[in-house]
């Protein structure tokens, strides 16, 4: 690699530890950093696992049901963060109170293709069962369910 490369790479991993500090702050996220033709997979057998092809997409039929059932913010927790070439890797806790009073907890890896500051596309691994169980335990709000 050369030292441009690794330049880069500072970069990109800084960039996401930014929106990670912001989110753990209650300002902001990774969320923001997102294209709007951005695509976000999630791994496993959850209700919400498959590939979304747009950052609106994602954040209406995951991310706002995902807030809707929880009464206090989910405040992540980073271990590590890992580049690659485009791709950062996350490594990271995250827990939060839902509506129900009872807490959430999960480990998440995400990876996160970034290009001109903006995060592509992203591959996303956490505890299907946990968020599950959240997921079928409260319906947001609104009774609505993706």
């Amino acid at each position: 690699m050369t030292a441009r490369d690794l330049a880069a790479e500072d970069a990109r991993k800084q960039n996401v530890a930014t929106a990670f500090a912001d989110w753990a702050d209650g300002r902001g996220g990774p969320f923001a950093l997102l294209a709007d033709d951005a695509r976000w997979t999630i791994t496993g057998n959850s209700p919400v696992s498959r590939t979304y092809e747009s950052r609106q997409e994602f954040l209406d039929v995951v991310i706002d049901p995902f807030n809707a059932r929880m009464s206090t913010p989910l405040v992540p927790a980073v271990r590590g963060l890992y580049a690659d070439g485009d791709w950062v890797i996350a490594l990271f806790d995250a827990s939060a109170i839902a509506r129900d009073g009872r807490p959430y907890r999960n480990t998440y890896t995400w990876y996160l293709r970034l290009v001109a500051g903006e995060i592509v596309e992203a591959v996303a691994f956490f505890d299907t069962l946990e968020f599950t169980d959240l997921w079928t335990r409260l319906a947001p709000p609104d009774g609505e369910r993706p």
